[in-house]
């Protein structure tokens, strides 16, 4: 018997059906960051990142569509990734809310490519933009590391749409 079906019919998942199981899979949070053309810094949580390559070392971000600054990232040649750890979940908290200026009053440097780095992460990435491309609502942004800096600490996890520690 042929695991291909032909003429089945599915119903379509809801949205939240869909952020339902999407929720079950357990991940650390990040920042993705970018200066745009006027050197304004710019950032928003990202829980969609993941490690895409060794050789050359590629990871990706994928942003929403209605990000308000997703063309600072469409724009931008290089982009950042802080993880963060257990004790930054105010930023995690403050990059996902809009209609304020993430940056001010909060501790970042810019990398060596310029981009803004949180403070006190887990591990700081700069990547340049290798590959863009659309699926569906979201853009997949594929950056190749040109540095990296990695701290000690326990990592920020968002699993069922809440926060949590790992257990020591």
């Amino acid at each position: 018997m042929s695991s291909e079906r032909s003429g089945d019919r599915f119903r379509p998942l809801s949205k939240d059906e869909f952020r339902r199981a999407c929720s079950r899979f357990a991940t650390g949070v990040t920042i993705a960051s970018v200066l745009d053309s006027s050197g304004t810094p710019h950032g928003l949580t990202v829980n969609s990142f993941s490690s895409v390559s060794l050789t050359p070392p590629l990871v990706l971000i994928c942003l929403g569509h209605t990000v308000t600054m997703i063309e600072a990232f469409r724009a931008a040649r290089y982009f950042g990734v802080s993880m963060l750890s257990e004790s930054q979940r105010e930023l995690s908290e403050r990059f996902a809310r809009k209609g304020h200026d993430r940056f001010t009053g909060t501790g970042w440097h810019a990398g060596a490519t310029g981009v803004p780095l949180l403070d006190h992460s887990l591990a700081e990435m700069e990547c340049a933009v290798k590959h863009r491309f659309v699926a569906g609502d979201h853009d997949i942004l594929v950056g190749e590391l040109v540095a990296a800096r990695v701290s000690d600490g326990r990592p920020l996890v968002y699993y069922a749409s809440r926060y949590h520690t790992l257990a020591h």
